[in-house]
């Protein structure tokens, strides 16, 4: 996987530097005015005042032809949104890494990133907390087991219906074919649903709770227990025992922690039940209607449409991903040193949720857009190579989308990376 990655970052450059290279789009940005555009106002030379936005791309003209326009304003709009993409992933994982590294001792000049560039902020916090992980480790003497169910990411495949329908004019409104592969549809069931029904945060939960359990917790748990307490209380077994303090197996009355059996009482994330009839939050499986607002826990495919409108679309899509971070048990044994153990648990619970939520959650939805969107911009410029119409007024807007792109696949990358290395390190035992 990481190599084809990097075949992909690499290929992107490649074109960069055709691009940069070509001697008409170097006459193109001599004849540029202030702010790099081009005659007549046309957004264009180095991209200095190429559209930022998708509204702003909307509105553009450069005066091509309708098609080929079209096409623009797609390319530069998905590329536009695998730069926000790439953006809230790697504040995701610096804000998770470092949470887990302060958590455990670290402080701003541990995190400190010792270079800049794309993804350098995620993986100077995730090698200061792979550290930290590894010194509490070894402080504490115990043996680390963590227990975690898969996140879920799911993409809306209204979203995807309503993008295509404006994208390509080959897509009626209303008549788009949208699927899911590789996931399960999950919306609002107006009727008898079957599969899972999950109710949201802070709703009366009979079911598995993907976040903090308050009440009982019938297995699993991991947390403070004010009731009886069976599996361990504070290191030490109990048979059902009351234990005012911290509780490791079930806990009955009191509960206020990770809960991965099931949970009755309040979850603080979404609660997960086996559907019965009718579902008051989401359906997650089949609906003996129509299903409002589906989304996929998958691949959403959308109907047949140019390269760039399916960049575009997968990418937006992409960009508003919903995920649920997974539970989390984390299981401490034969500690020589209780505080730090209890330091190192609490910190996990907190912090690894958020990390395997990328690094596991997001990471299969986004590369596929990260690999649209290359399909895309390469269409792009075949076109500036074609046709010097194109290369004139669009050659510049163009070159800054594919630089955009190579920096938006190198943080994703290596936020990546840096999520999978702390959360590998956490997990091991």
């Amino acid at each position: 996987m990481l190599r084809q990655r990097s075949r992909l970052k690499n290929g992107v450059l490649a074109t960069v530097i055709v691009i940069a290279a070509t001697p008409w789009l170097v006459e193109c940005k001599q004849l540029g005015g202030k702010g790099g555009e081009l005659p007549g106002g046309l957004p264009g030379g180095g991209g200095g005042s190429c559209p930022q936005s998708e509204a702003d791309i909307e509105k553009a003209s450069w005066g091509l032809n309708a098609d080929v326009e079209g096409k623009l304003k797609a390319g530069l709009s998905a590329a536009a949104s695998m730069k926000e993409i790439s953006a809230k992933i790697e504040a995701d994982v610096t804000t998770a890494c470092t949470n887990l590294a302060k958590d455990l001792g670290a402080t701003d000049a541990d995190i400190a990133p010792k270079s800049e560039g794309p993804g350098k902020k995620a993986e100077a916090a995730c090698d200061a907390a792979s550290k930290f992980l590894v010194d509490m480790k070894a402080k504490a003497k115990a043996t680390i087991e963590v227990k975690a169910k898969e996140p879920v990411c799911r993409a809306s495949m209204d979203a995807m219906a309503d993008c295509a329908a404006h994208c390509d004019a080959k897509v009626k409104p209303g008549t788009a074919e949208v699927k899911c592969e590789g996931g399960k549809i999950s919306g609002t069931c107006d009727a008898e649903c079957k599969g899972t029904c999950s109710v949201e945060a802070g709703a009366k939960c009979e079911g598995t709770c993907s976040g903090e359990c308050k009440g009982d917790c019938e297995a699993g748990f991991s947390g403070s227990c004010d009731g009886k307490c069976d599996g361990k209380c504070d290191g030490k077994a109990s048979k059902g025992a009351k234990c005012a303090g911290s509780c490791d197996g079930k806990c009955t009355g009191g509960a206020h922690g990770s809960c991965s059996g099931t949970c009755k009482g309040e979850c603080s994330a979404s609660c997960e039940v086996e559907a019965k009839g009718k579902c008051s939050g989401t359906c997650s499986g089949s609906c003996s209607v129509e299903m409002k607002a589906p989304k996929c826990s998958g691949t959403v495919k959308p109907p047949e449409m140019s390269a760039e409108c399916k960049s575009k679309c997968d990418a937006k899509v992409s960009a508003q991903l919903e995920c649920t971070p997974p539970s989390v048990e984390i299981v401490v044994t034969g500690s020589a040193d209780a505080k730090v153990a209890a330091q190192l648990k609490t910190a996990l619970q907190k912090s690894l949720p958020d990390l395997l939520k990328v690094s596991v959650g997001m990471k299969g939805q986004v590369e596929h857009a990260e690999a649209s969107v290359q399909a895309s911009l390469e269409s792009l410029k075949n076109a500036v190579s074609a046709d010097a119409n194109v290369a004139l007024k669009a050659g510049g807007c163009i070159a800054a989308a594919l630089e955009a792109q190579v920096q938006a696949s190198a943080s994703i990358n290596v936020s990546f990376k840096a999520s999978a290395s702390a959360s590998a390190k956490a997990s091991a035992g």
